[in-house]
């Protein structure tokens, strides 16, 4: 959903965060899920992050900026957002595949 809706600009900045914040978040829980590693229910980012790091996973550094997606996830939904930056799409198309690429790594082996 993300790849086809960061092509429109008419796509506002908070539907994509908010699709971006949801595919990382959903591939982290598939890494924890992937080694029974037990979590609560949260979006997060930031927390689940740091569980990976409690199970000594190996996170790539530049990784750790996915906590930036974090507001995207409930906040949107039931509040008006803060003043935020400008939405990088390009830099949340990247981190995305990204994450996508290491957990699917984690996820095999």
């Amino acid at each position: 959903m993300l790849e086809r809706l960061s092509a429109d600009p008419a796509t506002p900045d908070e539907i994509l965060g908010f699709h971006a914040q949801q595919a990382v978040e959903k591939m982290l829980k598939a890494a924890l899920t992937n080694r029974a590693i037990r979590y609560g229910r949260t979006h997060d980012l930031t927390v689940l992050v740091e569980l990976l790091h409690q199970h000594q996973f190996s996170l790539p550094a530049d990784l750790e900026e996915v906590k930036q997606l974090t507001p995207y996830a409930a906040e949107f939904r039931y509040t008006e957002l803060p003043a935020q930056p400008p939405f990088d799409r390009s830099w949340a198309l990247d981190i995305v595949r990204r994450v996508r690429a290491w957990a699917e790594a984690a996820v095999r082996g």
